[in-house]
């Protein structure tokens, strides 16, 4: 299966052929091309699609932490690594197929051109020739047609008998160079004749076949090149197809990193505060004046001022000491007998208290002219923080579980700094050393103004370590207290739930529900059991601000214009009043600032 064998008259055809390759050979290196920026463009939007949803953090704080977005964070990191296969394969497409193509197509036009070039000069050749046998031949046929004229004129001119001898001498001459010039064309026309068979059949089987078993090996070739092209298209993209896997699994692997456990432990941990939730609302109870006008109006019963009620033990000191009206009850006062507190008795012989109303007259009118409730320790601060405004290095503006989070990073900081610092010391301290033995190696002089700065740094930090640590030490040991106190508050709630104290609080103990007055050894401790407190007062109504208030000192609250606010504390006169937000931060906001509402049901409380 030659093409010189069986094509070879169809040398036009052959051309025709070898120019569609070279045409089809460009064609498939133009999609190769099409595909190469199809595949850098997605490249380029998937690295832009990641850029535009990965996190710009600009502090430790605002690294992601919860599973689902730290999941979200991987897999676009490996959709980047997965636009960073596509460009490889733009790039192996480029490298191995398209510019392979290209380079070849560039050869194998030069190459068909010589070919093709070398045919046309055989075929030019062969036309020569056969126009050099074709004029000898022609010749020679006139010469002969000459020499046959020349014959029958001799042979009429012999056969006349009044022709003269001259001109059958004249005619016979004539013959023979007439019959010698058609010898010598017959023989250039023979020779020619042999020539041009000769060269015919040179060409039509030796150049020709030639020229286009080249010609056919070309075709072979481009085509061999087009499937090693193919092979090398697909090869690209089976080379990343692993890298591609892992991609794929990382972010199956992201996919099921995800907590829901985990991320709602966390939302715990980033906003939990450490405050108490508000306790129970004590009994007012608003029936005080008619019971006095009705003991004012009584004549057969007589007062018994030797009876009275331990108005301390029965509000209760467990949940804030919300004394009734605000005013706390003298310690001194003549106790109540059991027999005028024990009046009736149940069906099973127990009996339950019914107060008189004159013993609760008694009490009522104490109360009022005692000593106003002395603030507590945390009020105290909280307002000279507003006039002073230290500094906030102890994170003592944050919630109590904040604070203890943010007082451990800085420890754990701090460590890390004062690790740092040891070991610069003691590579230090061997660079002495190392000086010391050989001093052409350094002065160890020289290193004594590091060493003795880095000591110093070391000094500082162990001194803040320490001071966070006892910051850190007071936070836990109010947290714990706090924890230990609501524990037990649960407990005794439980306990004592539905026991009503004759003023209309709850006790702590089923016991004391009735007691003596207080011994004379409880007086010395009564100032400092007002600032124990530290549990968060309760709400006593609700305010709007009209004007946004920024805060800027310490002890303020900053709110938005339009935002709602817990009251806590009514204007003491100074202008400010106390609010809370609904995440338990609590501050003063000025009084003019905010539309005030107060609860009836909570005034006074």
């Amino acid at each position: 299966m030659s093409w010189g064998t069986e094509l070879w008259d169809q040398f036009d055809n052959l051309d025709k052929h070898t120019q569609w390759g070279i045409d089809f050979l460009e064609k498939y290196a133009k999609f190769v091309k099409e595909r190469i920026e199809i595949e850098q463009n997605y490249a380029k939007q998937l690295r832009n699609l990641v850029k535009k949803y990965c996190p710009k953090r600009s502090t430790k704080d605002e690294e992601p932490r919860f599973t689902s977005c730290i999941a979200f964070f991987n897999i676009l990191n490996e959709l980047n690594d997965y636009a960073g296969q596509r460009e490889v394969v733009a790039e192996e497409m480029g490298h191995r197929v398209y510019g392979e193509l290209m380079r070849y197509s560039h050869d194998l036009k030069t190459e068909r051109k010589m070919h093709l070039q070398e045919g046309r000069k055989a075929q030019q050749y062969l036309d020569m020739c056969w126009k050099q046998m074709d004029n000898s031949k022609k010749k020679f046929e006139r010469e002969c047609r000459e020499a046959e004229k020349a014959q029958q004129s001799y042979e009429r001119l012999d056969n006349d008998t009044n022709a003269t001898k001259a001109d059958v001498e004249k005619a016979k001459q004539q013959l023979n160079l007439r019959t010698h010039m058609a010898d010598e064309n017959k023989n250039e026309y023979a020779a020619q004749l042999q020539n041009f068979n000769g060269e015919q059949h040179k060409h039509y089987y030796i150049v020709i076949p030639q020229i286009y078993k080249q010609l056919q090996e070309m075709d072979e070739r481009r085509t061999i090149k087009l499937s090693e092209c193919y092979k090398g298209f697909a090869d690209s993209e089976r080379k990343v197809i692993p890298i591609i896997s892992k991609c794929l699994e990382g972010m199956i692997l992201a996919a099921k990193s995800v907590d829901e456990h985990r991320d709602s432990q966390l939302v715990i941990d980033c906003f939990k505060s450490g405050f108490e939730p508000p306790g129970d609302f004590p009994f007012e109870d608003y029936s005080q004046n008619i019971y006095r006008t009705i003991s004012d109006g009584t004549i057969s019963t007589p007062k018994q001022e030797g009876m009275r009620i331990d108005s301390k033990t029965t509000v209760g000191k467990a949940k804030g000491k919300l004394w009734l009206f605000g005013k706390k009850p003298k310690p001194q006062s003549p106790p109540l007998t059991p027999t005028s507190l024990y009046t009736s008795s149940t069906p099973n012989g127990s009996q339950y208290p019914i107060f008189s109303i004159e013993p609760v007259h008694y009490c009522m009118s104490d109360i009022k002219t005692g000593k106003p409730r002395i603030p507590s320790f945390r009020s105290l601060k909280r307002g000279w923080s507003v006039k002073m405004g230290p500094a906030l290095e102890d994170f003592s503006h944050l919630p109590p579980e904040q604070r203890r989070k943010k007082l451990q990073q800085r420890i754990d900081e701090l460590n890390r700094e004062l690790q740092k610092e040891t070991d610069q010391k003691d590579a230090l301290i061997k660079m002495k050393d190392v000086y010391e033995k050989n001093p052409q190696m350094g002065d160890p002089g020289s290193l004594q103004p590091k060493l003795t700065e880095t000591m110093s740094n070391m000094d500082r930090l162990r001194m803040e370590i320490h001071k966070n640590e006892a910051w850190l030490s007071e936070v836990e040991g109010k947290v714990a207290a706090r924890s230990d106190r609501r524990h037990s508050s649960d407990i005794n709630h439980l306990v004592t739930q539905g026991r009503e104290s004759p003023e209309g609080s709850y006790t702590d103990d089923a016991n004391q529900e009735v007691r003596g007055p207080p011994q004379q050894h409880a007086h010395p401790n009564e100032f400092d059991d007002e600032f124990e407190d530290d549990d968060p007062l309760p709400a006593i109504g609700h305010c709007k601000a009209i004007y946004p208030f920024d805060g800027h000192n310490e002890g303020t609250l900053a709110m938005k214009e339009g935002e709602i606010l817990y009251i806590i504390e009514e204007d003491k006169g100074d202008g400010w009043t106390r609010a809370r937000r609904h995440n338990g931060e609590e501050g003063y906001v000025p009084t003019s600032y905010i539309d005030v509402t107060l609860e009836k049901n909570s005034k006074g409380s």
